[in-house]
Order: structure tokens, then C-alpha cells, then sequence
């Protein structure tokens, strides 16, 4: 297995200047940027000291004309031309986005191609475009803060972020003017942060990331500046925003509001935000709404509001269980568990989440500060700026990655769990006699059958020699790189002609989506192995129909006789029968039938076969070609 040795970029061993790098947090709710210096990793605050970066842009009929703290304020009068939360529309199709929670605050583009589109007073603008204008303020503001420009940056992402997503964030990146180092997950900058990764024995930690729309739990297991990701669960659409929500509703059946136009719900969403905020240390909180012309007061306790979240609460729950079960760990395996993200400043999911690893939690660092202090720590070991480190990051590919095969089968070359980088290579052939291209498609998901998986890409071989069914050796490789990002390529070996895909879909899959497909792979695993054994076995069927259709269409009037060609037609029509209406055994059945009315016809071909090859031939010179025979 390829270990990354994140020293690499950058570095050398002659003296340096010192070049400067930073670690980006581009979070759903508010984004960060910090930096090492004089061996010290801290956030950078703007202008007027603040930290935190909204991550929220207003745009005008003349552009951009607000980023963070600014366009947040204007986000009530002008909903439509103030966009949020964009980490959760990344890498999403029009119809994901559609049934967001923030569907009623957007304006989608009708469907001109496969990126969705938003549109405001700007113009039709991406959630990849809205994210570049964040990371450019970010930017903007290292860089004033360093007095130099960037060298590179690392930006975290949720570890359970897909090909598309990750692609997405750094396509964003791109518009933005940085060199991206590489894409770290979440749970793993903030084990750095942590110094985590410095102690002399080995560890096994929990990281809990609940930020404004994400959630991951990750367990990696360190020694000595070794970074191995155990395994990894989550929900890309789950956090901060849920709890929001969830409290608005709660507002508007007190106030007897049953809907609210979108300055309306973004007024709102402000308030349930901050009363969220005021339940962190208080017992209870005031509430005073003046909405659609209508008044209401009234209060809500931290017990209602712990009751309202529970449901939430108890989705992340299910995740550890996951990420401990596929980790082949238990609770009381964990040494320590730390809190990453916002959302974990509500006392109750730290209550939930003790309670769950039967420890205290770790909150030292700032939740909000954590994630990018991590990523600025690595950046400057990439950066070069720390050229004695040997830290090794290893982190797992969280779907298993394959290709479909004859009979729609999906066969699997990267199993889910595995740690990346990592490169893997299977072997396959043709199916037809003088097949000259071959169609790969690459599929990730849990199940048998390509149709319970998901479709990556589709890429063609072209130019295979022809050759008999079987005998072409094609080798497809998996490689997959530190930031997660896949590329499969194709070579047919005695020919050379190769092919390859970077597989970058339209749009990402969610993770409601993941989760079910997991499930789906352990409800139906009789189902799923039934189901393939049916389809290799009609795929034999049809090899067995191809391979006598051909014989008998080149000799069947020289070495036929006419009743044999009776008993052999009736046998290939049931095993036509067979695998259309047949269940598996008897699809076999119908086959060594066939096998056994053709045995005589093919007895005769091969003694023409083998009489012809040695017609002129001495004894030596049978036992030489015997001797290369394969």
C-alpha cells in the first residue's frame, strides 16, 4: 500500500526563505483562514479583528457587492441576491438542490446543462463560483495579514465528501487564485491541531466535526506522526442548519405562522440562530416575533430545545455506531474524542456524544478555530518551512469503486475502507471473437448489480488487436490520489493502446444516498448473491450460444449429421428458454444439456482440427509444438 509522505512538496535540503502558506476551513455556516508563524498556528482576523468569515456573498446588478459579515446583514432585505450555505449546494444536481432546505431561498436557472445554476441580480452564478468569491476574500485577507502572496494553501473538507465535491472545491480554489497543496478531511486537520499525532505510543481517536451543514465522525489511529484513518461515516447534509431549522418551525407553530416568504424565513432563521446561541449558557430564552403581521411572545426552555434536536442528534449517534463497526472497534476502544465544528458548542450533543464514548470530550481549541489550525500546520510542512517533519496522512476511500462487467454485474476493485493513496489493477478480456473497442464504466456502490449502484464515468478502449474471444489481456487500473480524486485507465497489453478517465461526474452523490446504499449492501446480500448468480449464468448461456452459433455457421453441413442437428437445435432453444424464464439452476441445467447433444459434433471438429495442424508433420515435430503449447 502507497503511504503519502506529505513532506514532499516544496522542500529541499539547502536553506530557504521562508514561503508562506496557510490552511483554509470553507465551512457551510462561516469559513476561516490561519497560518503558522514562529512555529505558532493561529487564525487570521480581518480589519476589525474578527475571525470568523460568514460564508454568505450578496451580489448586485454591478457584481459582488458583499462578502461575510457585510452581505449576512443585508441577507433579510435582499434573500434572493444573498447566497448561503453553498458547502451544502457544492457539487449537487438541480434536483438535490431543489429539495434542500434552502430551495425556497434560491432562484434555480432552468436546466441548460448538467451544472445547476442560481440566479441572481448578477447573473446565473454556481455554487463553485459563490465558494471562489469566499476563498478569494480569504485570500485577500492572508495575504494582507503575511504581507506576501500565497504560496499554497491546504482546505479542509468533510472526510464523507465525494469525488464531485472534492473536484468541486477545487475547481472553486482554482477561480480563486490558489495553488491548492491538497485537500485535507476535516477530522484529520483537527487530530493535527491537536498535536495528537505526537505522542510516543500508538492512539485511537474519535473525531466528532457537527459544523453549520455537515457532519463527520472519523476514527484514525496515530503513532509517531503516522495518520491512519480506521474508518469514516457521516452526513454532508446535517448540522447547524438542521437545529435552525427545527427551532423555526418550532417559532412558527407558536406564533400560529403556517408560512413565511423568504425575507421572512431568513429574518427568522437569524433569530432561531441566535437564540441557539443564548441556550449554550442560558436556562432559557425570551422570544419575540413580529412576522406577516403578527406578534408573538413567549419563551423556550434548553430542556424543549434539547427535545427538539434529539432526532438529529440521534442520527450522528447511528454514524459512530457505523464508524466503530467498521472499524472492528467498540466504544470503550477509543482513548480520546474530540469536538470539531460550531454545532458542538450545544451542550447537549456534548453531553450525547460523552455519553456515547463513555469519556469526557476534548474541547480545548476553539471548534470554530480548530479545523483550520490543522490545515495551516500541514500547509507549512508542505510548504517546505519544516523540512525534518515525517508526518504521513493515510486516509480511506469511503464507497467501494469498481466496473460493470458482462451481465451487469459491478465488480469491485477498490473495497470501501481502503486506505488511499492507493493503486489497483485488474485483468480482463474480451468477449467476442475479433472485439476490436471495449466500453468501461465505472460504478461505486455496495451491491452486485450495476443497477443498485452509482454511475462515475463511462470511457472507451479503442484499437484492440483482434483476437479470439479471451485472448486479449486488458489491465484496468484504480488510482487514487491524497486528495481522494480518481483516475481509471485502460491498456491492452501486447498492443499498447491505452485510454483513461478522470472521473469527475456532474454533480455529487448525498448522503442520505451513501448510507442507504451501505444498508442496501447488508439487507440484500442473499438477494444481491442470488441476483449475480443468475446473471453469470446467463452470461455463460450466451457464451455457450455464441461459441456453437459460430462453429455451426463454418462447418455444420461437413461434420453434422442431420439428426444430431435435431437434438442440438432443440437444446439450444431451451437453453434459450432457460435464460430468458429459467432460474439459475436450471439455465445450468439446460447448458450441460447442450454440452452433451453437441459432444459428438464437437469431438469431430477438433479431430479435423488436430488431423489438419499436423498434415505434413514428422513426430519430432509434433512433440516440439507440444512442448510450446501454452
Amino acid at each position: 500500500m502507497a503511504l503519502l509522505q506529505i513532506s514532499e512538496p516544496g522542500q529541499s535540503t539547502a536553506p530557504h526563505q521562508h514561503r508562506f502558506a496557510a490552511g483554509i476551513d470553507l465551512g457551510t455556516t462561516n469559513s476561516l483562514v490561519a497560518t503558522v508563524r514562529s512555529g505558532q498556528a493561529s487564525v487570521l482576523p480581518d480589519d476589525q479583528g474578527r475571525v470568523i468569515l460568514p460564508s454568505v456573498v450578496h451580489y448586485s446588478a454591478d457584481g459582488v457587492s458583499a462578502i461575510g459579515h457585510e452581505a449576512a446583514a443585508i441577507a433579510v432585505e435582499d434573500p434572493f441576491n444573498t447566497l448561503a450555505s453553498v458547502k451544502r449546494l457544492i457539487g449537487r444536481s438541480a434536483e438535490e438542490i431543489a429539495e434542500s432546505l434552502h430551495a425556497s431561498q434560491l432562484r434555480l436557472e432552468p436546466a441548460a446543462d448538467t451544472v445547476p445554476r442560481i440566479s441572481t441580480a448578477a447573473g446565473a452564478k454556481t455554487a463553485i463560483e459563490v465558494s471562489a468569491e469566499i476563498l478569494g476574500a480569504l485570500r485577500e485577507r492572508a495575504e494582507r495579514s503575511l504581507g506576501g502572496d500565497l504560496a499554497g494553501v491546504v482546505i479542509t473538507v468533510p472526510a464523507y465528501f465525494d469525488d464531485t465535491q472534492r473536484q468541486a472545491t477545487r475547481d472553486a480554489a482554482r477561480f480563486a487564485g490558489l495553488n491548492v497543496y491538497r485537500l485535507v478531511n476535516e477530522p484529520t486537520a483537527a487530530a493535527i491541531a491537536y498535536g495528537l499525532d505526537q505522542g510516543e505510543g500508538e492512539s485511537t481517536i474519535a473525531v466528532y466535526d457537527l459544523g453549520g451543514g455537515t457532519f463527520d465522525i472519523s476514527i484514525l489511529k496515530l503513532s509517531k506522526g503516522v495518520f491512519e484513518v480506521l474508518s469514516t461515516a457521516g452526513d454532508t447534509s446535517l448540522g447547524g442548519d438542521d437545529m435552525d431549522h427545527a427551532l423555526v418551525a418550532w417559532l412558527m407553530q407558536g406564533a400560529g405562522l403556517e408560512s413565511l416568504d423568504a425575507s421572512g424565513q431568513r429574518g427568522l432563521m437569524q433569530q432561531a440562530r441566535q437564540i441557539k446561541h443564548e441556550l449554550t449558557t442560558a436556562q432559557k430564552v425570551a422570544c419575540d416575533l413580529s412576522e406577516s403581521g403578527q406578534s408573538w411572545q413567549g419563551e423556550i426552555t434548553r430542556a424543549q430545545f434539547d427535545e427538539l434536536i434529539a432526532p438529529l442528534l440521534d442520527r450522528t449517534l447511528k454514524a459512530c455506531r457505523k464508524a466503530l463497526r467498521d472499524a472492528g472497534l467498540r466504544a470503550e476502544g477509543i482513548d480520546a474524542v474530540v469536538m470539531v465544528g460550531g454545532s458542538t458548542r450545544v451542550p447537549a450533543v456534548r453531553d450525547a456524544v460523552a455519553g456515547f464514548f463513555k469519556r469526557e470530550v476534548m474541547t480545548d481549541i476553539d471548534p470554530d478555530e480548530v479545523v483550520a489550525i490543522g490545515a495551516a500546520l500541514q500547509a507549512d510542512v508542505l510548504a517546505g518551512n519544516k523540512p525534518d517533519s515525517d508526518m504521513l496522512l493515510l486516509d480511506v476511500v469511503p464507497l467501494s469503486l469498481g466496473l460493470e462487467t458482462m451481465g451487469g454485474l459491478a465488480e469491485q476493485i477498490v473495497p470501501r475502507n481502503t486506505t488511499i493513496p492507493v493503486t489497483r489493477a485488474q485483468e480482463f478480456t474480451t468477449y467476442k471473437d475479433g472485439q476490436s473497442a471495449m466500453s468501461l464504466h465505472v460504478v461505486q456502490g455496495e451491491r452486485d448489480l450495476v443497477a443498485d449502484c452509482r454511475s462515475l464515468g463511462r470511457f472507451e478502449l479503442r484499437g484492440i488487436p483482434p483476437m479470439v474471444a479471451g485472448q486479449a489481456r486488458i489491465v484496468v487500473k484504480f488510482q487514487i490520489d491524497a486528495d481522494g480524486l480518481l483516475t481509471v485507465s485502460a491498456v491492452e497489453q501486447t498492443s499498447g493502446v491505452a485510454a483513461e478517465v478522470h472521473i469527475k461526474p456532474s454533480y455529487g452523490l448525498s448522503e442520505p444516498e451513501i448510507e442507504q446504499m451501505l444498508v442496501d449492501s447488508l439487507e440484500n446480500a442473499e438477494v444481491d448473491v442470488a441476483a449475480r448468480m443468475l446473471s453469470e449464468q446467463r452470461v455463460e448461456a450466451d457464451r455457450a450460444l455464441e461459441a456453437l452459433d459460430s462453429a455451426l455457421a463454418r462447418d455444420a453441413d461437413q461434420y453434422l449429421q442431420a439428426d444430431e442437428r435435431k437434438n442440438i437445435d432443440a437444446a439450444r432453444e431451451a437453453v434459450l428458454t432457460a435464460r430468458t424464464d429459467g432460474d439459475t439452476e436450471s439455465i445450468k441445467q439446460a447448458i450441460k444439456a447442450l454440452e452433451r447433444a453437441s459432444e459428438s459434433y464437437v469431438a469431430r471438429r477438433m479431430n479435423a482440427s488436430v488431423t489438419e495442424a499436423m498434415r505434413g508433420k514428422t513426430l519430432d515435430e509434433y512433440k516440439t509444438l507440444q512442448d510450446q503449447a501454452p
